[in-house]
């Protein structure tokens, strides 16, 4: 029996050396190469260290920005603003899932199954009905997660985890609804005919929601007990901006056109977004990081998913405008807000009273004046963008020095930064430091999202290649 044992552990021996190629070797584990992927629209913003603060009299005397070296890891940055048009996608996609889940739920409860209809062209609400509403359709796995998970939903939403049937398209000309059910979930998507005039019946802005989840990770760390659940946040934000923004910023004063036209028509498209809050923001950066993701699945490639889109902590945002230049008053260099022409370098308000005077009387399309080192665009007026980080006058002196940031949710000041159309030039200066908080929308906040750059060889104090070769 003893040499029988031994026979087969020499021959398990043989056999799995026989189907290795790695000798015996650690050798890590085998797989694609990583290879960087820039981000459509971003420009890579090389880490390293900076000098952060005020490197020159604080003409306002607020003294919350002395002066601190600190060191930022790699990060994709937008080049602009996140403009009108690159958020109507997001609504849009908001608006287009409402609908989608208010047909299946409908089709769910008539017990309408999806492939009632005529492929993709909706000949009934039951081509909307949930991709899962058939599970002798479904794969081993989906029929499991169906049976145990999305059947029964969860406490907050009994519909979690469905799957919407995105193949068909929907239908807008009100002569061509296939059914009167859905009449009925169109018609719940617009406002009451008693709120319209002039014939104008716009969609109910307010129904237009998006749910994201996401895990407060600070909070998890420094916890000493508690489950992976404790830490699991629920968001559920209306994403459509506060285009009244434009009338209650500015009292005694003529703006109704840029409330009426500003957000949706296309003259402004390559506007930068405003009226958007701290959290519209941030949800706009999950709906981003999830929208790319789906893409990437759908493909089955086996490709990685992308890392998380998000807001910029105040220090990187300050080492992004400042676009390799050391103590410069403003991304251009300084001190001066015109160049060598007499042409302003930025859309800002030069003199008292005066908003025309670098010809633009509002805000400029998002890709105007001439990019910093760094190959972004307005980083100094414009309109001020929110950053990830939380206000506090005294951040400077207890931040660390590796990649600083002051996170806290009680404090609803957040960081916002650059400036903007309706500002004097101190506020466009790299390191002023202004704040508004979460739950606001003004007409002159936008905002830029970054990505995490995956992997650390890329510096702007020295050329990666180098140090990698040493």
């Amino acid at each position: 029996m003893k040499k029988f044992i031994a026979f087969m552990a020499i021959l398990s021996l043989l056999i799995s050396c026989g189907k290795s190629s790695d000798k015996g070797e650690l050798v890590g584990v085998k797989g694609a190469k990583w290879h960087p992927e820039k981000p459509y629209g971003m420009t890579l913003v090389p880490g390293g260290a900076y000098i952060m603060g005020k490197s020159d009299e604080d003409v306002a005397g607020v003294q919350d920005a002395q002066t601190k070296t600190v060191t930022v890891r790699s990060f994709y940055m937008d080049e602009t603003e996140i403009t009108n048009s690159e958020y109507r996608q997001f609504v849009e996609w908001v608006k287009d899932s409402t609908i989608r889940m208010k047909l299946a739920i409908l089709a769910d409860e008539q017990g309408v199954k999806a492939g009632d209809g005529k492929g993709k062209k909706a000949g009934s609400i039951g081509d909307f009905a949930f991709n899962d509403a058939d599970p002798e359709k479904m794969t081993a796995y989906d029929k499991y997660m169906y049976d145990n998970y999305y059947s029964v939903g969860t406490s907050e939403d009994q519909y979690a985890g469905r799957k919407l049937n995105r193949k068909v398209k929907l239908i807008k000309d009100p002569k061509q609804y296939p059914d009167e059910f859905y009449v009925e979930v169109m018609d719940s998507m617009y406002i009451p005919i008693e709120e319209s005039y002039n014939g104008l019946r716009s969609i109910d802005v307010d129904k237009l929601k998006f749910r994201y989840s996401w895990m407060d990770i600070q909070a998890a760390a420094k916890a000493k007990v508690g489950k992976r659940k404790d830490f699991i946040r629920n968001e559920e934000v209306k994403v459509y901006p506060d285009t009244t923004v434009w009338i209650k910023d500015f009292t005694y004063s003529y703006n109704e056109p840029m409330h009426n036209d500003y957000f949706w028509h296309k003259a402004y498209g390559d506007y930068p977004v405003v009226g958007v809050k701290w959290t519209q923001a941030k949800a706009f950066c999950a709906w981003r990081t999830l929208n790319k993701n789906t893409y990437i699945k759908s493909k089955k490639s086996g490709r990685d998913l992308i890392n998380s889109f998000r807001l910029p902590t105040e220090a990187e945002w300050e080492y992004a405008a400042r676009g390799g230049l050391e103590s410069a008053t403003y991304p251009w260099g300084g001190p001066y807000t015109k160049s060598d022409r007499g042409c302003f370098l930025a859309n800002f308000k030069p003199n008292r009273g005066d908003y025309a005077a670098d010809q633009a009387l509002y805000t400029v399309e998002a890709k105007s004046y001439e990019p910093n080192g760094y190959n972004l665009y307005n980083m100094a007026g414009n309109v001020s963008e929110w950053t990830d980080s939380s206000y506090d006058p005294n951040a400077y002196e207890y931040v660390s020095t590796m990649n600083p940031n002051v996170l806290d949710a009680s404090n609803k000041r957040k960081v916002v930064r650059g400036g903007s159309w309706k500002d004097v030039a101190y506020f466009l200066q790299v390191s002023t430091r202004d704040y508004e908080y979460a739950d606001s929308a003004r007409s002159y906040i936008g905002f830029r999202t970054v990505q995490d750059y995956m992997g650390v060889q890329n510096t702007g104090n020295g050329t990666g290649k180098a140090r990698k070769n040493r």
